[in-house]
């Protein structure tokens, strides 16, 4: 179906995955097939933002027009050659507020109506955003403004609201697996516990998976608070099960303690979107199994092995399915501009490709279903794929 020559805006926002750059080497290859301009919009929202409209202006740092030759280097490797950043043009400090923009006075500023204006100013006719709930949520303002936007989702923690899966999931589970599995040398040869705190702000895929594969004993998601001498109690058990005498516990960085009140290991710090700066639970449920460990271990205390794996999973390139699915992203996003279906999130729903109103990214937060898939006694999955999905979740 031909629609005529359109502008094709692509950004990414938020936080970097493996799976970003075969995303948008799939949209342009595609569009630019299909007869259509293809445009990077560059730091995510930010380059919305900073985009200047005077005449002559040097908008090189944030519009860059893309071609088959620039995608193609960078299509097969990891992170966003577009860049990307945590920028909410809804809610700017005015700090942040480029000296070019005027009529910004107040402490946290809107700017919307110059990001719609620059997009017109750029010629955008369709919007591409890819990231995940936060930097959605903008895009489906930017929808009810009017503009035609077809969303692509992506979050290591695989949390989008929509959609079974999300860009950057697979290769997290797969390097948590992996490094978890590295890890085990060291506990081991000292007869330790190994605490490997991981990502998961809201929901506890990146450690229930992973616990599923045989990578950790235990896990703690953020969905149901553990008590700190039942997680002791369960790994000592774990520990000297082990002809090698140690065990492994995969611990979200959202996880939540019975025994405190608030959340201590969330920095003062926070990004536009409001969320606190998350690190520090891995260490702490550390402290703890040191301290109580003697208890269930005939006096002895047992030392620990306390890693984040943090970055080491967002960084270097795309496992198969973050290769593959991407790619299947980025034409299903190209179907759906053909067929002028704008206000669309494509999605995965139980291991078939489809799309969902943009809409739904806002509607409500997918988590773990604990009764389903979580053991609250065991801290351990409940190993049930009669009828599952292939990632065992669904966002029904």
């Amino acid at each position: 179906m031909s629609i005529g020559v359109q502008t094709i805006a692509i950004l990414t926002g938020g936080g970097d995955v493996p799976g970003l750059n075969p995303a948008i080497r799939a949209i342009t290859i595609r569009a630019l097939r299909e007869g259509h301009r293809v445009v990077g919009v560059r730091r995510g929202w930010a380059g919305l933002v900073d985009y200047s409209r005077e005449k002559n202006a040097d908008n090189s740092a944030n519009v860059q027009e893309l071609s088959e030759a620039i995608v193609n280097r960078a299509g097969r490797t990891g992170g966003t050659f577009l860049h990307t950043s945590r920028t909410r043009p809804s809610h700017l400090p005015r700090e942040r507020v480029p000296v070019h923009l005027t009529g910004y006075g107040e402490p946290v500023n809107d700017v919307t109506k110059d990001v719609l204006r620059n997009l017109e100013h750029i010629g955008v006719d369709v919007l591409i955003p890819i990231g995940g709930d936060d930097t959605l949520s903008y895009a489906k303002r930017l929808h009810d403004e009017g503009v035609h936007v077809v969303a692509i989702p992506k979050t290591m923690d695989n949390d989008v609201y929509g959609t079974d899966y999300c860009i950057g999931f697979s290769t997290c589970v797969t390097r948590t697996i992996e490094l978890t599995h590295r890890l085990r040398t060291s506990a081991g040869s000292h007869e330790r516990f190994l605490v490997i705190e991981v990502f998961g702000r809201y929901a506890g895929f990146t450690s229930l998976l992973p616990t599923m594969a045989g990578a950790a004993d235990r896990c703690v998601i953020p969905e149901h608070p553990v008590d700190f001498e039942h997680l002791t109690e369960l790994l000592t058990l774990d520990h000297n099960r082990n002809p090698s005498r140690y065990s492994v516990v995969l611990v979200s960085e959202g996880a939540r303690l019975t025994s405190q009140e608030g959340m201590s290991f969330e920095s003062e710090e926070t990004d536009m979107f409001g969320h606190r700066k998350l690190g520090g639970i891995g260490d702490k449920v550390a402290s703890a199994l040191k301290e109580y460990s003697p208890r269930y271990n005939n006096g002895r205390r047992i030392d620990v092995v306390s890693q984040r794996l943090g970055y080491l999973v967002r960084s270097g390139d795309p496992d198969a399915l973050d290769s593959i699915v991407p790619m299947a992203f980025g034409n299903l996003a190209l179907d759906l501009i053909l067929k002028k279906q704008f206000g669309r999130l494509v999605s995965v729903h139980r291991g078939f490709y489809d799309s969902v109103s943009i809409s739904s990214v806002t509607s409500e937060k997918k988590v773990v279903d604990v009764k389903k898939y979580y053991h609250t006694e065991r801290l351990r999955p409940i190993y049930d794929f009669d009828g599952a999905p292939l990632l065992i979740m669904t966002s029904d």
